[in-house]
């Protein structure tokens, strides 16, 4: 069984993957002082509550962003998992054309979702990731990744709001807001961050897919893509896990050409 980790700015994502087939995930809140103890414990309990041990392990592969985490990851992995993890770079076999201006510059997790997308449609696509930040990445039917653009997160601009003014309160997103005009501050808030945003991601997707000169599949994953994605115009394919099949994908590739 492979254990796909993608280590973010907000959770750490986890799935188990039996062949081809998702059969667990789990999430995490980032801190980025865990030790690899902590983790170790973290990990081998999760194991635990499917009834699992490291022991049926054949494999780890590893997504993060975090640099702080890489190495405690590393030793945790080694040390409480038998294994060594294959981590996500820029040097990696990732099966895609990198055709950043500088290729070490892409986040990891960017690039997994471009693998995972060509893998799976062989078609030129933009993946758009709703995470601590949202990311949009342009891939081409050749499996060029191309580039994209970056902006805050929704949650992390309402964050921004909360922390820096005096009376504004923090929102949270479970639903999309059923109206515009919010009859309390509250429901301002997620009017204006939920309806604003929509607006900002759609005129990005205008942008990119004329730039690309071909219409795009349009994939959204992250976890507020089942939220946010039902709104975006046209609606996307919607795939949570993206990340996490991107790096089953990359493990087998690798695993194929001995390349761990």
């Amino acid at each position: 069984m492979l254990l796909a980790i993608d280590v973010g700015n907000t959770h750490i994502t986890v799935g188990l993957f039996h062949q081809k087939v998702l059969k667990h995930t789990w999430r995490l809140n980032t801190f980025r002082h865990y030790t690899s103890d902590e983790l170790g414990v973290h990990f081998l309990n999760l194991l635990a509550t499917k009834n699992l041990d490291a022991s049926k392990l054949t494999g780890i592969c590893m997504a993060s962003v975090v640099p702080s985490l890489d190495e405690p990851f590393r030793i945790m992995c080694r040390s409480f998992l038998r294994q060594t993890p294959l981590v996500i770079g820029p040097q990696s076999k990732l099966g895609i054309k990198n055709l950043y201006k500088n290729p070490e510059e892409v986040g990891a997790d960017r690039l997994v979702n471009a693998v995972a997308v060509h893998a799976l449609y062989r078609k030129a696509a933009i993946v758009v990731d709703f995470g601590t930040a949202t990311t949009l990445d342009c891939v081409t039917a050749k499996g060029e990744y191309l580039g994209g653009a970056i902006c805050p997160g929704m949650e992390l601009a309402g964050e921004w709001l909360a922390t820096h003014t005096a009376k504004l309160p923090r929102v949270t997103f479970q639903s999309a807001p059923t109206k515009a005009i919010g009859k309390t501050t509250k429901e301002s808030l997620q009017s204006g961050l939920f309806w604003g945003y929509i607006g900002l991601v759609d005129g990005l997707l205008h942008h990119l897919t004329r730039e690309i000169g071909v219409r795009p599949m349009i994939v959204a994953t992250g976890g507020l893509s089942t939220v946010i994605g039902p709104y975006l115009k046209p609606v996307p394919r919607i795939l949570p896990n993206l990340t996490l099949d991107g790096l089953r994908v990359i493990w087998d590739m690798n695993k194929r050409q001995g390349g761990k």
